[in-house]
This record gives structure tokens, C-alpha cells and sequence, in this order.
């Protein structure tokens, strides 16, 4: 604000030589455009000389201060610019450094390439699940206003990626509005973090092969979700509902969540009869995934081991002494 007051007092400044030239050529016996007209090429100092014959003591001595006016107010405004311009980057600079030493101290945080309507949506939910969150725009203005820890630039470029921590990051969400931009950044960050769970969005249907070949774990068309989606509420509409307010953070007491079974916790080893989980936790599990796939409501007899995720749904009480179980010591 301090900057602007100064760059508003600079413009105004510069304004007032010719309001003051005008007025006092006027009283000299100018008319008001002729006055106008010497003032101006007075304080552009052009040098085109009287406008009406040589001058007087009076109007040569006005000129002089009108002049030394005119050339203090431009060497004020040029100095304004100038510290505007030094100041406005020096604070990009210190801004760019906090931000760097920020994104420096996470880690297993998620990166979202692409600032857009989807990739806003992505940070908001990930965030509001308490997870840290960088994201990756060219507009600097666009995730300077976010509020998350961010980095402006080309998510394409191996440097950028570099910036946001991807080789500390736990996921990466390729949300870009481009196909091929999506598929440079999923072979990009799948070289920089070989471990990296990367999400990649699609617009074409035909895209999703070459981006999972690109090292894409899942591959996700907003367009063919939408379409899933309004045919759900189509045909099932409660189901479709009750689906999105269990998924939706706040929307019921009960909501759905993945664990996964750490190697020496209570649960490995264990199958799901003998581990009574529903009579410890209250959490139900609706499905476990290994190696080979989903297994829907599975078998009691079934052994849990370190790696298996369930899929369970419960309250946050109730999941939270599941994750306690299943994590080791």
C-alpha cells in the first residue's frame, strides 16, 4: 500500500507543473490554450521558444521555475519507478526463498500439477484431509492467492518438479488441461521419484494407455466420471447420494477410508475372525486389496498380512482405533 501511495503521489506530482503553468500563463496574458501549449513544451524543455514574441522579466522568470518544476517532478516520479521496481522484486525474491525453505521441510506431501477448476478441487480435498499440499502453476498470481506451498513455473520442466520436493512427495496429480502436458509430467516425475504414486488426468479416451505407459499409476477422465455420475443419479439416485455424502468430508458421522496392514502390527498374521475387528473397533471392512486385486466382502477365514489395504467404513473414532491395530508397535 506504501508502494502505491508513493506511485499515485509521483503521478500527481508530475501533473502538477502543467496545472501550475497553465494557471500562471494565464494570469501572464495567455489565453488558456496557448498557456497550456507553452507549459507543456516548457516542462518537455523542446525549446520551440515564445509563443508570442520574446518575453518579459516576469514570464522568463516563471519559466525558469517552471522548468526546475517540471525536471524535480520527473527525477521524483523516475525514482518512485525505480524504487517500485527494486522494492517489487526484491519481495518476489524473499517470498521465493520462504516458499523454497517452506517446500524444503515436507516431506510424503502430495504435488498438484495444474491449477485449474480440477486441480483446485484436488488441493482443497487433500488438504482438508490434513495432508500437505504443493501445487505447480504458471500463473504466479493464480497460487500465490492459494494459500498452499507452491511453486510458479512449467510443471513439465524436471527443475520445477524438483522445486515442489517431487522426490520427497508421496503422490503426484497431473491435472494439467493438455494430454501431452499430462504424459511429459508423469515420465518426468516417474524419473525423479520411481516410488511416486502419480494420479494423471485424461481428456481424450484414447490418452489413457499411452499415459499409464508414461508411469502413471491411475489415469482419471473428469469427462467420463461426469458422464458416471449423472447416470448413477439417473438410476439410482439415494445409492449415488448416499455414495458422494459418505465420500464427502463432514457429510455423515461414518465415512469410507483405506489402512494399510503393517508387517509385525496386531493384525498380520491374524485372519479377520480371530482378529475381531468389528468388536474392537466397531470399523467394518468392506474389502481388502493385494497384490492381485480387490477382494469384496471378504472371507473370515482370510489371513491379513503386512502390505494388504482394507477398505472399511466406520466413524473417525472407530477408524482411528482401526489404524492403531494395524500399525506396528
Amino acid at each position: 500500500m506504501g508502494l502505491w501511495h508513493e506511485i499515485r503521489r509521483a503521478v500527481l506530482l508530475l501533473l502538477l507543473p502543467v496545472v501550475v503553468g497553465t494557471a500562471g500563463y494565464t494570469l501572464l496574458g495567455l489565453s488558456l490554450l496557448d498557456a497550456l501549449y507553452q507549459t507543456v513544451t516548457t516542462v518537455a524543455t523542446v525549446g520551440y521558444g515564445e509563443i508570442d514574441g520574446p518575453y518579459g522579466p516576469g514570464r522568463r522568470a516563471f519559466g525558469i521555475a517552471l522548468i526546475a518544476l517540471g525536471v524535480a517532478s520527473a527525477f521524483y516520479a523516475a525514482g518512485v519507478l525505480v524504487k517500485v521496481l527494486v522494492e517489487r522484486r526484491i519481495q518476489l525474491l524473499l517470498a521465493e526463498r520462504r516458499m523454497s525453505k517452506r517446500i524444503a521441510e515436507l516431506s510424503g506431501h502430495v504435488v498438484v500439477c495444474g491449477l485449474g477448476r480440477v486441480g483446485r478441487t484436488i488441493a482443497a480435498q487433500v488438504a482438508r484431509a490434513g495432508r500437505d499440499v504443493v501445487v505447480i502453476d504458471r500463473e504466479l498470481e493464480r497460487v500465490a492467492d492459494s494459500g498452499y506451498a507452491h511453486v510458479a513455473g512449467d510443471a513439465t520442466d524436471d527443475a520445477v518438479l524438483q522445486a515442489a520436493g517431487v522426490d520427497r512427495a508421496v503422490t503426484l496429480v497431473a491435472a494439467l488441461d493438455n494430454d501431452a502436458a499430462n504424459l511429459y509430467v508423469a515420465l518426468s516425475a516417474r524419473a525423479l521419484n520411481p516410488k511416486l504414486f502419480i494420479v494423471a488426468r485424461a481428456r481424450d479416451e484414447n490418452a489413457d494407455t499411452k499415459l499409464l505407459q508414461a508411469g502413471a499409476d491411475r489415469v482419471v477422465n473428469p469427462q467420463r466420471i461426469g458422464g458416471d455420475r449423472m447416470a448413477a443419479l439417473t438410476l439410482q439416485p439415494n445409492v449415488a447420494e448416499f455414495l458422494e455424502v459418505v465420500n464427502r468430508e463432514g457429510g455423515l458421522e461414518f465415512r469410507l477410508e483405506e489402512l494399510v496392514v503393517e508387517e509385525g502390527s496386531e493384525l498380520s498374521g491374524a485372519s479377520l475372525r480371530d482378529a475381531h475387528i468389528r468388536d474392537r473397533t466397531g470399523a467394518l471392512i468392506l474389502a481388502l486389496r493385494d497384490d492381485v486385486g480387490f477382494t469384496s466382502n471378504p472371507d473370515p477365514a482370510t489371513v491379513l498380512r503386512g502390505g494388504i489395504v482394507m477398505i472399511a467404513i466406520g466413524t473417525r473414532d472407530q477408524l482411528d482405533r482401526l489404524s492403531t491395530i494395524s500399525r506396528k508397535g
